[in-house]
C-alpha cells in the first residue's frame, strides 16, 4: 500500500513538471508567426472584359440609287479590295453618261464659235470698225461660253462616277458578313442598314479598359502615359470557352482620355489572326501580366483595414507597432506588394493582424514552439533516471 502512495506522488510530481515546463509565453506576451522582409520577384496577372473588333469592320453602303441587278458575294466568304460585291441597274446612269457627252460636245462647239467671234472683232477693233463695248461683249460671251463648257464636263465626270457606283465594291480585304439585298431589291444611298458588311480579321483588336486608380498608379511608376505603353510585356486572351488563344498580343494604345460615365481608361490590344479562330464581335478576357521586380512582398493575412486604409504591424524591440503601407494596385488574392510603409529588413506580424492591438508584446511562434521542444526534452531526460515499477514496488534504475 505504502509503494502504491508513493507511485501516485511521484506521477503527480512528474505531470506537475512538464506543465511548467511546458508553458511557452512569458505572462504579457503574445505568440504569433512573424518574418523578416525580403525583397523578391513577382508577376502578377489580372483579367479585363474585352470586346474583339477586326482590324477594319467596314459597312458597305450604296451611293446611287436602283435596283439590284446582280449578287456578286458570297456571304462568308473572303473578298479582296476592289472586287464587285452588287451590281444596281446602269441602264440610266449610262443614259445619263451619253446625255452629259452631248451636252460637252455641245458646249464645247460653241465655246469654238465665241472665240471665233472674239478673235474677228479684236481684228475688226484694230481697225477701229467697232467700238470698245462690242469688244469686250464679244470677250464675255467667249467667257460664258468656256465656262459653259466647263460645266458640261463636269456634269459628264458626274454621271461617269454615278455609272461607276452602280459597280458596289469592297474597300477591303476581308471577309464578307450576312446581307438580306437579293437581285431586284431597291436600294438607296439614305437606306438605314448597308448592304453588306466586310471584316479585316487578318489581325483583331481586343478593346478593355481599366480604372483611373490603376493608370495613375503606372504613370506614377514609370513616367509617362507612352513610358506604360512600352513597358506592357505581352498580354494573352482567354477566349469564351475558357482556353487560352496560341498567340499572344501586344497592347498598341492607351487613350489619354477618362470616360466621364465609367470613370475607365480604354485600351487596345492587337492579336495575329492568322488561321481565323478569332470572330469579330466576339467576347473575351485580356490577360495582363505586371512583372515587379525586387518588391517588398507580404501575406494579405498580415493585413487589416480601416476605412480603406491598409495596416500592418511592424515588430521593433519586441513590441508590435501599428504601420499603414501603401500596395500595388493589382494582388493576387494571396499577397500585397508593398509600394511604402515598409522596408527591407523589417519583421512584421505575418498571420492573425486583425487579433492584435497596437503596442503588444510579441514573440516568434516558432522560436516559442522550438523552446517547447527543449523543455520537454530535458525533462524527458529527468524521468529517464527516475525509479522503474517492477514486482509490485519501485526500484531505483539508471537508464
Amino acid at each position: 500500500m505504502k509503494h502504491r502512495y508513493s507511485l501516485l506522488i511521484f506521477l503527480c510530481s512528474l505531470f506537475a513538471v512538464s506543465c511548467s515546463q511546458g508553458e511557452t509565453a512569458t505572462d504579457g506576451e503574445s505568440e504569433y508567426p512573424l518574418m523578416t522582409l525580403k525583397r523578391e520577384d513577382r508577376r502578377l496577372t489580372e483579367e479585363y472584359s474585352a470586346v474583339i473588333r477586326g482590324l477594319q469592320d467596314v459597312e458597305v453602303r450604296p451611293q446611287v440609287s436602283g435596283t439590284i441587278t446582280q449578287v456578286c458575294v458570297n456571304e462568308g466568304a473572303e473578298v479582296k479590295q476592289g472586287q464587285v460585291l452588287f451590281v444596281i441597274d446602269q441602264v440610266p446612269y449610262k443614259a445619263a453618261v451619253e446625255v452629259a457627252k452631248a451636252a460637252v460636245a455641245t458646249a464645247e462647239a460653241a465655246e469654238e464659235i465665241a472665240r471665233q467671234t472674239l478673235e474677228g472683232k479684236e481684228m475688226l477693233h484694230t481697225e477701229k470698225v467697232i467700238s470698245d463695248f462690242d469688244l469686250r461683249t464679244a470677250q464675255n460671251e467667249y467667257k460664258s461660253a468656256q465656262a459653259a463648257t466647263m460645266q458640261a464636263r463636269a456634269e459628264l465626270v458626274n454621271a461617269q462616277n454615278n455609272l461607276s457606283y452602280t459597280e458596289v465594291k469592297s474597300p477591303v480585304d476581308g471577309v464578307a458578313g450576312m446581307t438580306d439585298v437579293r437581285i431586284g431589291t431597291l436600294v438607296s444611298s439614305s437606306m438605314s442598314e448597308p448592304l453588306i458588311s466586310v471584316s479585316d480579321n487578318s489581325q483583331m483588336l481586343a478593346y478593355f479598359s481599366l480604372v483611373e486608380k490603376q493608370v495613375l498608379s503606372l504613370t506614377r511608376q514609370y513616367g509617362s502615359l507612352d513610358k506604360v505603353l512600352s513597358s506592357f510585356p505581352d498580354v494573352s486572351l482567354r477566349l469564351n470557352d475558357g482556353t487560352i488563344y496560341e498567340h499572344t498580343g501586344k497592347i498598341d494604345v492607351i487613350s489619354g482620355i477618362i470616360d466621364k460615365t465609367t470613370g475607365a481608361v480604354s485600351l487596345r490590344a492587337k492579336f495575329d489572326n492568322r488561321d481565323g479562330r478569332l470572330m469579330s464581335g466576339g467576347q473575351a478576357n485580356v490577360i495582363v501580366p505586371y512583372d515587379r521586380p525586387g518588391s517588398i512582398v507580404i501575406p494579405q493575412e498580415a493585413t487589416y483595414e480601416i476605412q480603406n486604409r491598409i495596416f500592418a504591424y511592424k515588430v521593433v524591440d519586441g513590441i508590435a507597432r501599428s504601420t499603414a503601407i501603401e500596395v500595388f494596385a493589382i494582388n493576387d488574392g494571396r499577397e500585397y506588394i508593398v509600394e511604402s510603409g515598409l522596408e527591407e529588413g523589417d519583421v512584421i506580424v505575418s498571420e492573425g493582424a486583425g487579433l492584435l492591438k497596437d503596442g503588444t508584446r510579441v514573440t516568434n511562434r516558432q522560436q516559442a514552439s522550438a523552446s517547447k521542444a527543449d523543455s520537454l526534452l530535458t525533462a524527458n531526460e529527468n524521468v529517464s533516471s527516475t525509479s522503474l515499477y517492477s514486482g509490485g514496488r519501485l526500484e531505483e534504475a539508471v537508464l
